[in-house]
C-alpha cells in the first residue's frame, strides 16, 4: 500500500510539473509561428543631413550674385532641401545687395529646380525701396523669376498696391500683377 501511495505521489508530481510547463511550450510555439512572418523594414523618409547656420554663396566671375542663408538646412534623400526655420536670400548687383527675400519656411524642389517660400514672405527691393508681402512665393533660379498665385501687397514710397497673383524678375525690379484689386496713395 505504501508503494502504491508513493507511486501515486510520483505520478501526481510529474503531472503537476508537466502542467506547469504547458503554458511555456504554448508560448514558444506561438512565438515561433510569428517568426515565420515577413518583417518589413520601416522606410526612413526624414532628412539625411541637417546643417545649422547654413550660408550658400553663388558667384559668377568671382563676383557674388546671391547669398542664401538659413538657421537650419535639411537635405532629403530625393535631393530636396528644407529650411524649416526660415530662409534669407540676398541678390547682388555690382557686389551690392539689390533685393532680399525672407520667409519663415522654405523648400528647394530638386525635380522642378525651384525654391518655395511660405509664411510671412517679404521681398524687399533695396534700390527702388519697394516691398512685396505675401504668404507664398516661388523662385525659379534658372529663369531668374519669382511668382505667386496668392494675395500680394506692394508698398513703395508713394503708394500701396494690392492684388492676387504676381510674376516678377527675381530682383523685383519689374513685376506684373495678375488681378489688380486696389491701390492708395501714401501721404507724407
Amino acid at each position: 500500500m505504501v508503494n502504491q501511495v508513493l507511486a501515486l505521489l510520483k505520478e501526481y508530481t510529474r503531472m503537476k510539473a508537466a502542467m506547469a510547463c504547458l503554458p511555456l511550450v504554448a508560448m514558444f510555439s506561438w512565438s515561433c509561428q510569428k517568426a515565420d512572418e515577413v518583417v518589413r523594414p520601416i522606410e526612413y523618409k526624414g532628412p539625411t543631413s541637417e546643417t545649422y547656420n547654413q550660408v550658400t554663396i553663388y558667384s559668377d566671375s568671382a563676383k557674388t550674385k546671391l547669398k542664401l542663408s538659413a538657421p537650419v538646412e535639411q537635405q532629403l534623400q530625393n535631393g530636396d532641401i528644407l529650411y524649416p526655420k526660415g530662409m534669407y536670400i540676398t541678390f547682388y548687383e555690382e557686389e551690392r545687395p539689390t533685393t532680399i527675400i525672407t520667409a519663415k519656411y522654405g523648400k528647394y524642389d530638386k525635380a522642378k529646380d525651384q525654391y518655395f517660400a511660405r509664411n510671412d514672405v517679404v521681398v524687399r527691393n533695396v534700390v527702388k525701396e519697394e516691398q512685396l508681402n505675401t504668404e507664398e512665393l516661388f523662385w525659379e533660379r534658372q529663369k531668374q523669376s519669382i511668382f505667386t498665385d496668392k494675395f500680394v501687397r506692394i508698398t513703395s514710397k508713394e503708394e500701396v498696391v494690392t492684388g492676387v497673383g504676381l510674376t516678377a524678375k527675381q530682383d523685383f525690379s519689374d513685376y506684373t500683377l495678375k488681378q489688380f484689386s486696389g491701390s492708395f496713395v501714401l501721404k507724407q
